[in-house]
C-alpha cells in the first residue's frame, strides 16, 4: 500500500471498514441514486480553497467506486498544483496536459493503479497555459471518449479559489461534489463557492466533510 495513501488517508484503499471509508461508499450510493438515468458519469471533485482534502476524497471516492466493481477512471484536472502521482506513486512525465497538447494520444496517458478496476490519469508537466487547455474542445473530446470506456470518470479539480479553471472542468461534467473541511473552510466560502458552481450551471450532487489537507 503506497505510503502517500496511508499519510493522506485514503481509508477506503488502507481501511476500508472504517466509518470515514463508509461514507465514501455513501457519497458513492447518492451520486449513483442522483444518475439513476445514465446521465451521471463524469463527476468534478471541486472545493472553495486549497487545503481542503479535495485530492484525498476523490481518491477515497475512486477507490470506493472500483470496490464495487465499477470500472473508474481518475483524472487528475489540477495542472497547477497536481497531487494524484504522489498520492498513487505514479510517474508525471506524461498525463492530461501532454495528450490535451496533443503530445499523445489517451491511451499514453492511462495508467493502472494497484486496486483492481481503477486507473489514473495524471495531470503531466504543469503547461504554460492550463486554463486554455482546460477549456479545449480537446478536453471535451477525452471527456466523452472516457466515458465511452469506463463507468465512472472522477475529476480531480483545481480549487476554486485558483481562478477559473475548477469551473471550466465542472462545466463539462454531470455533476460536481463539493468537499468541505471541518475546522477550515467558513461557511460564507462554502456558500459561495456552491452559488459558483450552480450559477455555472454545475450541478451539485454531493458535499464531503472532512479533516484531511490536500
Amino acid at each position: 500500500m503506497s505510503r502517500w495513501m496511508r499519510k493522506r488517508g485514503i481509508v477506503a484503499g488502507t481501511n476500508p471498514k472504517s466509518p470515514a471509508a463508509e461514507m465514501y461508499r455513501r457519497l458513492r450510493t447518492g451520486i449513483e441514486m442522483a444518475g439513476r438515468d445514465g446521465g451521471a458519469k463524469t463527476i468534478a471533485i471541486a472545493s472553495a480553497e486549497p487545503g481542503e482534502g479535495k485530492s484525498t476524497a476523490s481518491a477515497n471516492l475512486a477507490i470506493a467506486y472500483a470496490q464495487a466493481n465499477r470500472n473508474v477512471l481518475l483524472l487528475d484536472s489540477d495542472l497547477r498544483s497536481p497531487v494524484l502521482h504522489r498520492i498513487f506513486e505514479l510517474e508525471n512525465d506524461r498525463g492530461l496536459s501532454t495528450a490535451l497538447s496533443g503530445r499523445c494520444g489517451i491511451n499514453e496517458i492511462i495508467r493502472t493503479s494497484e486496486f483492481d478496476g481503477l486507473e489514473v490519469v495524471c495531470s503531466g508537466p504543469t503547461p504554460s497555459n492550463p486554463t486554455e487547455l482546460l477549456d479545449s474542445a480537446a478536453m471535451e473530446e477525452l471527456l466523452e471518449e472516457a466515458k465511452r470506456r469506463y463507468d465512472i470518470v472522477i475529476l480531480d479539480t483545481p480549487s476554486m479559489a485558483a481562478g477559473a479553471d475548477a469551473l471550466i472542468v465542472a462545466d463539462k461534467c454531470d455533476g460536481a461534489v463539493l468537499v468541505v473541511r471541518r475546522g477550515k473552510t467558513k461557511f460564507d466560502a462554502a456558500a459561495k463557492a456552491k452559488e459558483t458552481l450552480e450559477s455555472g450551471r454545475v450541478k451539485v450532487i454531493g458535499a464531503v466533510f472532512n479533516q484531511t489537507s490536500r
